[in-house]
């Protein structure tokens, strides 16, 4: 939990809200990649990509 809170703090000082939706969908990215491994679904998250 402190890393979310450096991180906003980072990003609030600098002005950098731009990095927000692009770590928001690596997180997302990464969630899909970790639950489609090794299930049915695997093959038709590939044709997406």
């Amino acid at each position: 939990m402190d890393f979310l809170k450096d991180l906003w703090g980072f990003m609030r000082v600098r002005k950098k809200y731009w990095l927000l939706p692009v770590i928001v969908f690596l997180v997302l990215f990464g969630v899909l990649i970790v639950l489609t491994s090794g299930s049915a679904l695997a093959p038709f998250i590939y044709t997406l990509f």
